[in-house]
């Protein structure tokens, strides 16, 4: 799997998802930097990375979503290369217009920083066929703007798509229908809250993470 993991001023978890494809893909991860303006070519994956990209400045991931970088992300997402967005990531995706909705403060008003479970709600992507639909998982979460929200046409539209991923067991942000992470319409482009980089190694508390990266790989397999 050839991949490229973008980084943004701020970005924190960068390191954290080079590793985790790396140790699962067996294959060296390409680096890109937000002022660049082009990404490598043949990518099976572009990955967001979670963080405070500027800072969390004006609002989480708006001035990321506009880096130049994010012009080929875009244009790369468009043609059918599989993103996958983290935290930071998905918050960008959702600034960039990649995947509707928003992500605002947590209702505590508090950063969150634990791990929750999570049920797969749908397993018929690329992101999670290596998943049982309805199996629950645990994944860590980070951050302080997790809390998604769509207007009501959106989410009846996610539902009955369904374009809701995952959702948490137990809320712990107040997202709308207890949303964690949602695909876009062709089915190429996941946003997510919780960290499934955090998650591929049992020394660091569980291998739920694996999962969606095996998946990814999986996909890969025919071609």
């Amino acid at each position: 799997m050839r991949s490229a993991v973008i980084t943004f001023p701020g970005s924190n978890c960068d390191r954290d998802m080079v590793v985790a494809l790396e140790q699962l893909s067996r294959t060296s991860v390409a680096r890109v930097w937000h002022r660049d303006t082009s990404l490598p070519e043949g990518l099976d994956l572009i990955a967001l990375p979670g963080g405070f990209s500027y800072g969390d400045y004006l609002r989480a991931g708006a001035m990321a979503a506009n880096s130049p970088i994010m012009r080929e992300v875009v244009r790369a997402a468009e043609r059918g290369v599989p993103v996958l967005g983290v935290c930071n990531g998905f918050q960008v995706l959702a600034e960039s217009g990649l995947l509707p909705g928003a992500l605002m403060r947590n209702a505590s008003q508090n950063y969150i920083c634990r791990t929750v479970g999570l049920r797969v709600e749908n397993n018929r992507t690329r992101f999670t066929s290596a998943m049982a639909e309805g199996q629950e998982i645990r994944i860590p979460i980070a951050h302080h703007d997790g809390n998604y929200f769509a207007d009501p046409e959106t989410l009846e539209q996610l539902e009955g798509d369904g374009r809701i991923v995952f959702r948490y067991t137990e809320n712990p942000n107040g997202s709308r229908n207890d949303i964690a992470g949602v695909i876009s319409e062709k089915g190429n482009v996941l946003g997510m809250m919780p960290h499934p980089e955090r998650a591929i190694d049992q020394a660091h508390g569980g291998t739920d993470g694996r999962a969606i990266f095996e998946s990814l790989l999986e996909s890969l397999e025919p071609a």
